[in-house]
C-alpha cells in the first residue's frame, strides 16, 4: 500500500490556537470548496472531526457538524475518502449505522469512521449527553463497535450490554464499501490500543518522528497478532503540521510565529482538560498546544525537498496515511501539492521522474 495524503478538514476556521483570525472561516462554503480543489490536486482522504464546541479558537467560537457535512460532501466530491469521527456516547449505534450507511452509499462507497472516545467533559456537560471516565469510556465504545459491525454485517442483529440492547434490528441497505467502512482510532492508553487492535481497522497516531513511529507500528502489530489473528494488517496514520518555505530560516520564522503562545489563550482552559481526561505516553510542551495533535513533532517543516525527504521516512517506518493540517489551509495545500507531492512521490523505490499516481 503506497503512502497516501490526507487532511483535517478545517471545521473549526483553523488549527492555531493563538492565531486569531487564519484566513480560513468555518463555513460550509470554505470546506466545500477546499474539498472539492483538494481531490483534483493530489489529496486522498480529508478526516472530519466532531465536537459540538471549538476546541481550537474557544468554546463560543464557530464550529461545522460533522455528519451533516460529510453528508453533503459526499454528493460533491468524486474521489476524496470521507473520514467522519464519531464519538460514541453523542450517538446511538443503531441509528448512526442507519445514517452512516446511508451517506456511504451516497457518497459510493467514500465513507470512513474515526472513532474517538470523548475526552472533553464540559462539551457533554452542556449538551446533557453521557460522560464516562477513562476505562468506562472504552467499554461503551467496545459495545459500540459490536453493534455497528453487527447491523453493518447481519440479516438481523441482536445484542445485550450494560450499555446498549438491539433486539431482531434490520438495517437494509448495508453500506456500499466492502467489507465494510474502514474504522480507524486512536489512543495511547493500554485500554484504547487493546480495544484498536482487537476491534478497528487502523490505528492513528499524534505527530511524532519517524523513529517513535516504528516503535508504536511494531507494538501495534504484535498486539494485532495476539488478539485478532485473524483480522486484516491494521493501517497506520500520523498527523502532521506542515510549514513549508523556500528557505530554512523562513520555515524556522514561521514556527516561531504560531507557536508564541502570548498571543492569545482561547483555547487553554479546555486543553488542559484534555490532558486530564487522557493518558499520554509522553509530556506535552506549549509548542505542542498551539499547533493540535503535536503536529510539529513530525517534522514537516523546511523546504520542499526537506520535507520530501522526511515523508520517505514516515514511509520507511510503516506509515499508510498523513494527516496533515495546513494554515493558511487553501493557499498552503496548493503548495504542498505543487511543490512538495511530485518529490515525496519520485523518492519511492521504483519511481522515476515523469511517473504519475
Amino acid at each position: 500500500m503506497s503512502l497516501r495524503f490526507g487532511y483535517w478538514l478545517p471545521v473549526f476556521g483553523g488549527w492555531l490556537r493563538n492565531v486569531e483570525d487564519e484566513g480560513m472561516p468555518a463555513s460550509w462554503e470554505y470546506v466545500r470548496d477546499l474539498a472539492v480543489r483538494s481531490e483534483v490536486i493530489g489529496f486522498d482522504l480529508t478526516l472530519i472531526a466532531e465536537l459540538n464546541l471549538n476546541d481550537i479558537k474557544g468554546p463560543e467560537a464557530p464550529a461545522l457538524d460533522a455528519w451533516s457535512t460529510a453528508a453533503a460532501l459526499a454528493s460533491v466530491t468524486r474521489r476524496l475518502e470521507l473520514m467522519v469521527a464519531v464519538r460514541p456516547n453523542f450517538h446511538h449505534p443503531g441509528l448512526l449505522a442507519k445514517q452512516a450507511a446511508n451517506i456511504d452509499r451516497i457518497a459510493s462507497g467514500r465513507l470512513s469512521l474515526n472513532v474517538v472516545s470523548s475526552w472533553w467533559k464540559d462539551e457533554a456537560v452542556q449538551f446533557g449527553l453521557p460522560f464516562d471516565e477513562h476505562e468506562a469510556r472504552y467499554e461503551r465504545t467496545a459495545e459500540w463497535l459490536r453493534v455497528i459491525k453487527g447491523l453493518w454485517s447481519q440479516p438481523r442483529f441482536s445484542f445485550s450490554g450494560k450499555h446498549y440492547r438491539m433486539d431482531g434490528a434490520v438495517l437494509e441497505p448495508k453500506p456500499l464499501r466492502r467489507p465494510r467502512p474502514t474504522l480507524y482510532a486512536g489512543g495511547e492508553s493500554e485500554a484504547a490500543k487493546s480495544l484498536i487492535a482487537r476491534e478497528g481497522d487502523a490505528y492513528l497516531m499524534h505527530g511524532d518522528p519517524p523513529e517513535r513511529l516504528a516503535e508504536k507500528i511494531a507494538d501495534m502489530k504484535r498486539r494485532r497478532e495476539e488478539l485478532a489473528p485473524e483480522a486484516t494488517p491494521l493501517i497506520f496514520g500520523v498527523a502532521g503540521f506542515v510549514v513549508c518555505r523556500e528557505t530554512e530560516e523562513a520555515a524556522r520564522r514561521e514556527v516561531e510565529r504560531i507557536t508564541d503562545v502570548r498571543a492569545s489563550a482561547r483555547g487553554y482552559a479546555n486543553y488542559t482538560q484534555w490532558l486530564a481526561g487522557t493518558r499520554l505516553e509522553q509530556k506535552v510542551s506549549l509548542a505542542d498546544y498551539s499547533v493540535s495533535n503535536r503536529g510539529l513533532r513530525s517534522g514537516l517543516v523546511g523546504t520542499p525537498e526537506q520535507i520530501a525527504e522526511r515523508i520517505q521516512e514516515f514511509e520507511s517506518a510503516g506509515v499508510d496515511l498523513l494527516l496533515l493540517q495546513f494554515s493558511p489551509q487553501a493557499e498552503e495545500m496548493e503548495r504542498f501539492a505543487k511543490e512538495v507531492i511530485p518529490l515525496a512521490w519520485h523518492r519511492r523505490p521504483g519511481m522515476s521522474v515523469g511517473s504519475g499516481r
